[in-house]
């Protein structure tokens, strides 16, 4: 067995060493080392589509609201599109179970001051080392798979939270009802203000159809809200036309490396940072609840990771005592435990500890959202 003894290692056309070794058998690279897999590359949560808390696989008609986990449908005229997750049940790309799958519901022309997209605000935190903002600022690149009905070239957007810089992309989806994979590489904005804390650090955006107030110049930096390039393919403007989407990735570097495979416990638990509901009915009925008066109850929530922040709370379905609660009122949240106050008509008697129930029949629900 022979030993190869070398300090740099350099390719033929590059100017310079492109890896380094040390005496201590230290590593460094001249690029990205882009490598078949490697840890927490991806700054996208639920890139690959498994999760779907909320609807389960239910179809959905967005109102500005999330459907995938993590996943928003954003739209400035109502019933346009539906989103769900693998929509046609079409095979998704090797490697992949789950996509989500965009069906427009109508015809539509876009108007100037139209725009309908899906988008994941990515939280500051993720991406401060990007270091947007300043001349230290990080190329990036992602990667995705895309499927339509429609062929062309369509568009997305990066931008900052304010959404007064965009870098408007365009890609080219040649085949109908074929999967593609796709890369973008972006480099990073050296201007404007890009949150590094648990605020929206980057919206990634991919369009469906934008009037003239949301479009702007393709792959340059600007300061505008554009959510896709001019030009760019209306989904919604044709009739039950399909953009499905998985496998996506953002990244450091100028390389596209292999989607980044998590355990599925561990994608649930970034997902939960956002969002968490009980499934099923099965967190009412072991809670209990302590009656402060007759006609109010203290209980507490523990989620499983703690929340992004402060979050908004919703329930439905349940009963103390055998009397349906008819409104909640969060009291408190601090590090994932949320103190709560079940509302009734009458009922109770103060002092007394209850179970939480299902209302017969039906299916209970607690959810807690901190979405950015």
């Amino acid at each position: 067995m022979s030993t190869v003894k070398a300090t740099n290692f350099q390719n033929a056309s590059s100017a310079t060493a492109n890896m380094v070794t040390d005496a201590s058998g230290n590593v460094s690279f001249g690029g990205t080392a882009a490598m078949s897999s490697s840890f927490l590359r991806n700054r996208i949560i639920n890139g690959d589509m498994r999760i779907d808390q909320r609807n389960a696989g239910a179809s959905v008609t967005p109102t500005n609201t999330y459907t995938l986990d993590r996943w928003q449908g954003v739209n400035t005229q109502a019933s346009k599109f539906t989103v769900q997750q693998n929509a046609g049940s079409v095979t998704p790309p090797v490697g992949f179970t789950n996509y989500l799958g965009v069906t427009s519901s109508s015809a539509y022309s876009v108007l100037t001051g139209d725009t309908f997209y899906v988008v994941q605000y990515i939280e500051g935190f993720n991406i401060a080392d990007f270091a947007w903002g300043s001349a230290n600022a990080t190329a990036v690149t992602f990667s995705f798979w895309a499927r339509s009905s429609l062929t062309g070239t369509f568009g997305g957007s990066l931008a900052n939270s304010a959404g007064n810089r965009a870098y408007p992309f365009s890609y080219t989806i040649s085949s109908a009802n074929t999967w593609e994979q796709k890369t973008v590489t972006i480099a990073g904005d050296t201007t404007g203000t890009w949150l590094t804390n648990n605020g929206t650090g980057i919206q990634l955006r991919f369009g469906l159809g934008s009037g003239v107030t949301y479009s702007g110049t393709a792959n340059a930096w600007g300061a505008a809200n554009a959510v896709q390039p001019t030009g760019s393919v209306s989904v919604v403007g044709t009739n039950g036309a399909t953009w499905y989407i998985t496998g996506v990735q953002l990244e450091v570097g100028t390389v596209a490396t292999p989607f980044e495979r998590q355990l599925y416990n561990a994608q649930l638990a970034q997902c939960q940072r956002y969002y968490w509901q009980t499934s099923g009915g099965q967190f009412v009925r072991f809670a209990l609840i302590y009656a402060d008066s007759t006609t109010s109850g203290q209980f507490i929530v523990s989620t499983p990771v703690p929340l992004r922040a402060a979050p908004t709370f919703t329930s439905a379905n349940l009963t103390v005592n055998g009397v349906a609660i008819t409104s909640v009122v969060m009291a408190a949240y601090s590090n994932g435990l949320a103190s709560l106050q079940g509302n009734v008509a009458s009922g109770l008697s103060a002092g007394t500890v209850y179970q939480l129930y299902t209302a017969s029949g039906q299916t209970g629900t607690i959810a807690l959202s901190a979405e950015l």
